[in-house]
C-alpha cells in the first residue's frame, strides 16, 4: 500500500495558434489519498482528470508542483521505478498473445522466473475469474472479460499504487455494473491503494471512498460520496452528483406578512423559504435555488402544498418522473406511486424546503451553510 500527495499540481501545454499564451489542463491541484484508500477523480470530460492520472504515472511531464508516494517525491521518477500499476480506457492486449502471455509480458520482460509468473499468474486469475480464459486470445474475448484481463496485468507487478483509467467506459450498462461489483471485492482482496478517473458519477460514488470532483483543471470538492451529495460547496457539484440530477433554478425572493417565499417568474407556484436563510436573503434577492428530485412529493393533501400541472410523466418501471413547468425551466421528481399521470393532469406538489440549497446566481458558491 501507498499513501499519496499531489501538492499544487499544474499543467500547461503551449497554445499553438498563440505561442504567448499557454492553456492549462491542471491547475493548483491537492490531494491526499491514504493508506489502502479507493479514491475516484470524477468529472467531465475535458476537465483535466485523466492529465492529473497520468502526472501520477510520469507519462506526462509536471509544470509545476510536487507527487509524493510513500513520502517520497517522485516527480523525477521514471514510471517503471515508481511502483505503480495502470490500466487504461483501452484494453490494448497483445492480439498475438493468449491471456496468460498478456498477463505474464510485464514479469517476463524484467526477468522474473517462469515459475514465479505461473504462480503469480494462478494467484491473481480466480481473483478476476479469468482463470478459464488463459488459453483464450483477445479476439474471442469479451469487452468486460478483456478489461479484467487489463487490470490482471496491472496488479500482477504487485504495485504500491493502483491507476484505473476510464476502465468501464467501453462496457454496456449490465457489464459496467457487474464490474463495478468486482473492482470493489478486487480492491478489498488486494488491499491496493487505487486511484480512479471517471466521468460516470455512478461509477464514483459506488466504488471510492472519497470522491475529488473536477472542473476546468480545478478541484471543486473532494469528500465521502455522502459529504459531496448532501452538502455540495457550489452549484457545479450538486448538479454533477446525483441521478436524477438536482433540479437547479433561478428563483427570486418575496416577502409576504413576515415570511419570505422562493417565487418563479411567470409562475404563481412558490416555495415558503426555510428560517435558517432568513440572515441571508432580502425581498427582491434572485438565487439560484436547488431541490433534489427526490426531495419533491406528490402531495394528497391541500394545505402545505401547491397546485401545478404535470408537463411530461415517464414510466421507469422501479420509479416514475413526473416534470412540470415552472416559468421557462422545469422541476423533476421521482415517485413510486403506481399512478400514472398524464400531461394536463393537476398534482399537489410539497417541497421538503429543509432539504433545499441556495447558490450564487454569479459565483456558483453555496450561499449558506450546511444541508439538514
Amino acid at each position: 500500500m501507498a499513501k499519496l500527495v499531489l501538492k499544487n499540481l499544474y499543467k500547461r501545454y503551449p497554445n499553438k495558434r498563440n505561442k504567448e499564451q499557454n492553456d492549462f489542463a491542471v491547475r493548483n491541484f491537492s490531494l491526499e489519498c491514504d493508506d489502502g484508500e479507493f479514491v475516484g477523480i470524477l468529472g467531465p470530460s475535458g476537465c483535466g482528470k485523466t492529465t492529473t492520472l497520468r502526472m501520477i504515472a510520469g507519462l506526462e511531464e509536471i509544470t509545476a508542483g510536487d507527487i509524493f508516494i510513500c513520502d517520497a517525491r517522485v516527480n523525477d521518477l521514471h514510471p517503471k521505478d515508481r511502483r505503480i500499476g495502470l490500466a487504461f480506457e483501452d484494453y490494448a492486449l497483445y492480439p498475438p498473445l493468449n491471456v496468460y502471455d498478456n498477463i505474464a509480458f510485464n514479469l517476463r520482460a524484467k526477468g522474473v522466473s517462469e515459475t514465479n509468473i505461473r504462480a503469480e499468474i494462478m494467484r491473481i486469475a480466480p481473483l478476476l475469474k479469468i482463470d478459464d480464459l488463459l488459453g483464450n486470445r483477445p479476439v474471442s474475448l469479451s469487452g468486460g472479460q478483456k478489461q479484467r484481463v487489463n487490470i490482471a496485468r496491472a496488479i500482477i507487478r504487485k504495485p504500491q499504487l493502483l491507476l484505473l483509467d476510464e476502465p468501464l467506459s467501453h462496457l454496456d450498462g449490465k457489464m459496467r455494473q457487474v464490474l463495478r461489483t468486482e473492482i470493489k471485492r478486487l480492491h478489498k482482496e488486494i488491499n491496493c491503494t487505487t486511484i480512479i478517473v471517471t466521468h460516470d458519477q455512478l461509477e464514483a460514488m459506488s466504488l471510492a471512498d472519497r470522491i475529488a470532483i473536477m472542473q476546468d483543471g480545478q478541484l471543486q470538492q473532494y469528500g465521502t460520496p455522502l459529504e459531496v451529495y448532501n452538502n455540495p460547496v457550489n452549484e457545479f457539484v450538486a448538479g454533477f452528483i446525483g441521478e436524477p440530477p438536482m433540479n437547479i433554478l433561478t428563483v427570486i425572493i418575496t416577502e409576504s406578512e413576515g415570511r419570505f417565499f422562493f417565487t418563479f417568474q411567470d409562475n404563481d407556484f412558490r416555495i415558503a423559504v426555510p428560517e435558517d436563510y432568513y440572515p441571508v436573503v432580502r425581498s427582491g434577492m434572485t438565487v439560484r435555488l436547488g431541490i433534489r428530485p427526490t426531495d419533491l412529493l406528490i402531495s394528497p393533501q391541500e394545505k402545505g402544498s401547491a397546485a401545478v400541472r404535470v408537463a411530461v410523466f415517464e414510466n421507469l418501471g422501479e420509479e416514475c418522473r413526473v416534470s412540470i413547468k415552472a416559468g421557462e425551466e422545469f422541476l423533476t421528481l421521482t415517485t413510486t406511486d403506481e399512478i400514472r399521470y398524464r400531461p394536463g393532469d393537476i398534482i399537489r406538489l410539497e417541497v421538503k424546503a429543509g432539504r433545499t440549497y441556495l447558490f450564487d446566481p454569479v459565483s456558483g458558491d453555496r450561499i449558506w451553510g450546511e444541508s439538514r
